[in-house]
């Protein structure tokens, strides 16, 4: 009898890749082989498992099939679970007064453009609060990293990088298992978001104080748009990925952008992961009557997708949720997480632009406080109030944006 070895190859399902798009997998040609007598091995980063643990991983949803679909034959009772579900950014309806944001947070495919407006708005700027937050307090901000000095089980916090021991994966916010293929591009293997570390092969993203970002992603491009961020472990050392930006792990945005909590409740405030695994896995745990700063990236200098300025996407959960719960990918049983009612948009391209709007087509859910953006010298006016986004043009359910002429510009939220 003849023998044919498969190894299919697996991935972790904590996320395949955050919201707007899943893209974090390979897709591996089948080979065309004689099954009779077919020995079929699985394995999970470069790790042979059983069947059973195959097969229970599927049903429970902490794995899932690399190539998207079951092979013929393989747990027939549980090859119907599905991949999480990724939607694109929702595209509010562009008003032609003042040219649109290109809020880019994907990279795949949609670009999301929000409305604008044109006339003016004006507020003071409240002063930012010392007090901590999840990502507010970091050590060694503007110490250089040594550069293949420090091991991939050593977390880096003492160069600035928050550790987050919630994703359980050794205080990274995602790991991503990349290889390099003939053409240059680097293609993502899996993404690993649970019960997985920092190891040779993968790429390390990571959290930065409020106010500040990661300035770390190779600058060879992702195959098939893929984003990939964070430091590279190579032979078990930690390898800056792109020291031409900085040898800081964290830099600051523009500034002049902050956001402001009056609902007598916890929010949590949650960047995606980008470039990276796209996951709003960055949190800011923006405690009751408190300030903090929104990083605002600078579409001149900061990371490009196939040659375009990209800005920051945040998620806003409903008041009292923890960071715990609301910064990490969910599963639809709630409305937190990827499933959070609104997300903010925030960036610098020929102009500052600040948006509000709806996260759909994800959840029509509405957020159970309002929202405004107020500022020193703003294009025109953005709020939230009882599930209709307004500006002075009128109201919709999708969303509105502002462009900041001069000065800072605060987000604030507040009870109804």
């Amino acid at each position: 009898m003849k023998l044919n070895s498969i190894a299919l190859t697996l991935a972790t399902a904590g996320l395949v890749a955050a919201q707007p798009h899943a893209h974090g997998h390979r897709h591996p040609q089948r080979r065309t082989v004689d099954t009779s007598g077919t020995v079929v091995e699985y394995e999970l980063n470069g790790q042979r498992i059983s069947a059973e643990e195959v097969c229970k991983g599927i049903a429970d949803g902490t794995l899932l099939w690399a190539a998207g679909v079951a092979p013929p034959g393989a747990c027939q009772s549980s090859s119907s679970s599905a991949t999480p579900s990724s939607t694109p950014t929702p595209t509010p309806t562009p008003t032609p007064s003042v040219a649109p944001a290109e809020f880019l947070q994907t990279s795949s495919s949609a670009t999301s453009t929000p409305t604008s407006s044109s006339t003016q708005a004006a507020s003071s700027t409240p002063a930012a609060s010392s007090s901590s937050s999840s990502s507010s307090s970091a050590t060694g901000i503007d110490v250089d990293f040594p550069d293949g000095e420090i091991d991939c089980s050593t977390f880096p916090s003492d160069y600035g990088a928050v550790k987050l021991d919630y994703h359980g994966l050794g205080g990274w916010t995602g790991v991503q298992n990349v290889t390099a293929e003939s053409n240059g591009l680097l293609r993502i293997l899996a993404t690993l978001l649970t019960r997985d570390s920092c190891i040779s092969g993968t790429y390390c993203s990571y959290a930065c104080p409020a106010g500040y970002q990661k300035s770390q992603w190779p600058t060879e491009p992702g195959a098939d748009g893929q984003s990939i961020g964070g430091l590279e472990c190579r032979n078990n050392k930690l390898y800056l990925s792109n020291p031409e930006l900085s040898r800081k792990l964290c830099i600051q945005g523009t500034g002049g952008v902050y956001v402001q909590n009056k609902v007598g409740k916890q929010v949590a405030v949650c960047r995606t992961d980008y470039p990276g695994t796209e996951a709003e896995t960055i949190p800011l745990a923006l405690t009751d009557s408190t300030v903090q700063p929104l990083t605002c990236p600078d579409g001149a200098t900061y990371y490009k997708w196939t040659g375009k300025s990209t800005s920051a996407q945040y998620y806003v959960n409903p008041k009292g949720t923890s960071i715990e719960e609301g910064c990490v990918w969910g599963d639809g049983s709630k409305p937190v997480g990827n499933w959070a009612p609104m997300n903010m948009g925030i960036g610098e391209n020929n102009g500052k632009w600040l948006s509000l709007f709806q996260n759909t087509p994800t959840t029509n859910v509405k957020l159970d406080f309002c929202a405004n953006i107020t500022g020193d010298h703003l294009s025109g006016s953005c709020s939230y109030e009882n599930g209709q986004y307004i500006s002075e043009s009128g109201s919709n359910d999708s969303g509105c944006t502002v462009e900041v002429m001069s000065g800072d510009a605060t987000i604030q939220f507040y009870d109804c």
